[in-house]
């Protein structure tokens, strides 16, 4: 066996590598939402009510956002949560502009005690490609 191990080291460090980059994303997800397609936020929007939060900072926001979205960038995510709280027990779907802030915020909403948080996937640009309104109001 250590004859292997020396003889294929490159391969036995990438195979390595590999698994704790596969442990490391489980890992990291554990606390964020679940992501949800464009479409499958539409029909959470329609069929449940669900609320929409977009993570962006100002600036981005103002560039065009999701039609009745609550502005909350995540470096203010913290402080203003009380915002949220009338929507616990509603579905709440974050939005950022790909989809990396967003999953900070779903496990910071689910730590807070939100349970249906979902990150849409992709962001507000997989929105945007998918043809779904943006507006600048």
């Amino acid at each position: 066996m250590e004859a292997f191990i020396k003889d294929n080291l490159p391969w036995v460090g990438l195979a390595v590598f590999s698994g704790g980059m596969l442990l490391w994303q489980t890992w990291q997800a554990r606390g964020a939402g679940k992501g949800v397609s464009p479409m499958q936020a539409t029909l959470m929007i329609n069929r449940e009510d669900a609320v929409m939060v977009d993570v962006r900072e100002a600036a981005e926001y103002a560039g065009g956002h999701i039609p009745n979205s609550r502005h909350i960038p995540l470096s203010q995510l913290d402080k203003r949560l009380p915002e949220l709280d009338k929507y616990k027990g509603r579905t709440i779907i974050v939005n950022c502009a790909s989809g990396n802030r967003s999953s900070a915020a779903c496990g910071r909403l689910r730590r807070a005690g939100f349970e249906k948080v979902f990150n849409l996937s992709g962001g507000i640009s997989a929105w945007d490609q998918a043809g779904l309104p943006i507006t600048r109001k």
